[in-house]
């Protein structure tokens, strides 16, 4: 049977490398190279995740983006039945981008279920971050169907929000059932 997969999807230097590398830093068969050249990625990597599920790689978009990104990046998300959940990764210095947009359409074009994450949260300020996160909350809420409404915001620097980000991975690929509460 296929395995599930989960993709992250973000602009070029949004830090998905970085952040892959702290969400799996227990999973040592995901071994990604974090390259200090913004748009390191050109191609999709594919990570099996033992025997749980499939991790993609994406590379970014906007500045430095492969020339057949589109035609790539849309022919997989069109054609993954098995695509449990893509993560949107957001710069939490800079917030949503004009770039970001390209993302966002084409997941809510396609119907893919998707979750923001904000990444580099360790080097913003808390007022600029506060200012960032209530404005793409505010995005979420009037202008995506397929968002989930929950952001999170992570720093792989500091490992802030990882362990989170790590449950909510396990759990929508059905490798951390919940709890009911008595």
């Amino acid at each position: 049977p296929l395995l599930l997969q989960v993709c992250f999807i973000g602009r070029s230097n949004v830090g998905k490398s970085s952040l892959i590398r702290a969400l799996f830093s227990l999973s040592p068969e995901v071994e990604v190279r974090v390259s200090k050249t913004p748009g390191h990625t050109k191609k999709m990597n594919f990570f099996k995740v033992g025997k749980y599920f499939t991790l993609v790689d994406m590379p970014g978009y906007g500045y430095r983006a492969p020339q057949d990104f589109a035609e790539m990046v849309e022919a997989y998300l069109q054609e993954r039945r098995n695509l449990k959940r893509t993560f949107l990764l957001v710069d939490g210095v800079v917030g949503l981008q004009k770039t970001d947009h390209i993302g966002i359409e084409m997941l809510e074009e396609f119907g893919i279920p998707y979750v923001m994450v904000l990444t580099k949260i360790d080097r913003a300020s808390r007022g600029l971050l506060l200012k960032n996160v209530l404005e793409i909350q505010e995005f979420v809420k009037e202008k995506t169907q397929g968002c989930f409404p929950q952001l999170f915001l992570v720093s792989s620097v500091e490992f802030s929000g990882v362990h989170l980000l790590r449950c909510f991975v396990a759990h929508v690929t059905g490798n951390l059932p919940t709890v009911e509460a008595s």
